[in-house]
């Protein structure tokens, strides 16, 4: 592939999957009730968790357990909180040289999960606020086939990332959470874009997640938008247009749906999956990890995803 340009996801086949991940880790504090409190209401809680967490650590935990040798580059403080992240990264293989320690609490995500597994979210960035990249980062970035970024850690080290990645020819992949918008600065690195379906409509003010998906195109080459327990929507300029309905299951616990499927999504890709099988793959992932609790505490592992989806693509088959 030429460097700088784009590259259609899954046209190049990998016999393993090197990926990096340059974003966000926060202690999750779950809190679990009926229903999640409209403003002013105070309503009981059943339960409280404090699980590891974060967007950008969740994808590196959901692309290791997919099968990829995973950096992270990240920030973390100097507390306990920072030293339990790192050692659960660590535990799941990991590669941890890219994670600082720095002088700010580290970030935490305070959730709440109602009784259908839905939840609202309020992040405080912490340490990811100093998340910055140096000479090794780049020299990882610029290694890897993949690149997974979000928007929970400061603009300009996501820009600088895509930059090298890009540049580089690896596949750069881009959960746009939070943020209301998509900056020209970093569209233009972008190989592929997968918002949820909330996100997808706030980033063009287009009334569905379909019409979302063709806007976005003017902005990105290839876009996947999430439906929740409705599936997922794909375009891709010049290539597939797919609306994949999603595995059905009874959902506990929505958080890191999204994570687990960009994680799962980008080792798929990397290792020459069609795009379909790819984004099948993925789905497969995020059904098993909407049946769990917590964040990285609902991420499957490859052994799980390959049996969940070969029993249900069977099922499908015989239907």
């Amino acid at each position: 592939m030429r460097a700088g340009s784009h590259r259609r996801p899954g046209s190049r086949p990998q016999a393993s999957s090197r990926i990096a991940v340059v974003g966000s880790c926060n202690l999750d504090i779950v809190t679990y009730t009926d229903r999640i409190p409209a403003p002013g209401e105070t309503v009981i809680g059943r339960r409280l968790l404090q699980v590891p967490g974060g967007k950008g650590a969740n994808q590196a935990v959901a692309a290791a357990r997919a099968g990829a040798e995973v950096s992270f580059i990240g920030a973390v403080g100097e507390d306990d909180f920072g030293e339990l992240l790192a050692t659960a990264l660590r535990r799941e293989g990991v590669i941890t040289a890219g994670l600082r320690r720095v002088s700010m609490p580290t970030g935490t995500a305070h959730i709440t999960i109602d009784s259908a597994g839905e939840n609202a979210i309020v992040t405080i960035a912490g340490a990811n606020a100093g998340v910055s990249l140096n000479e090794r980062d780049r020299a990882v970035i610029a290694s890897t086939q993949a690149l997974l970024l979000q928007l929970e850690i400061p603009l300009e080290i996501v820009v600088a990332a895509a930059a090298v990645a890009h540049g580089a020819g690896a596949h750069v992949i881009l959960t746009p959470a939070p943020g209301p918008s998509l900056p020209a600065e970093l569209s233009r690195f972008v190989d592929l874009l997968i918002p949820n379906e909330s996100e997808a409509v706030a980033l063009t003010g287009a009334s569905s997640g379909d019409q979302a998906a063709d806007l976005l195109l003017a902005e990105v080459p290839a876009v996947a938008v999430t439906l929740g327990a409705r599936g997922c929507i794909y375009r891709e300029r010049g290539g597939p247009s797919l609306l994949l309905p999603a595995f059905p299951v009874a959902a506990v616990d929505t958080t890191a749906a999204g994570d687990t499927f960009a994680g799962a999504l980008a080792v798929a890709l990397a290792e020459g999956r069609s795009v379909e099988a790819a984004l099948r793959w993925a789905m497969a992932a995020a059904a098993l990890s909407v049946q769990r609790e917590g964040a990285i505490p609902s991420i499957p592992y490859r052994q799980e995803i390959d049996s969940f989806a070969s029993a249900r693509e069977q099922a499908r088959a015989l239907h």
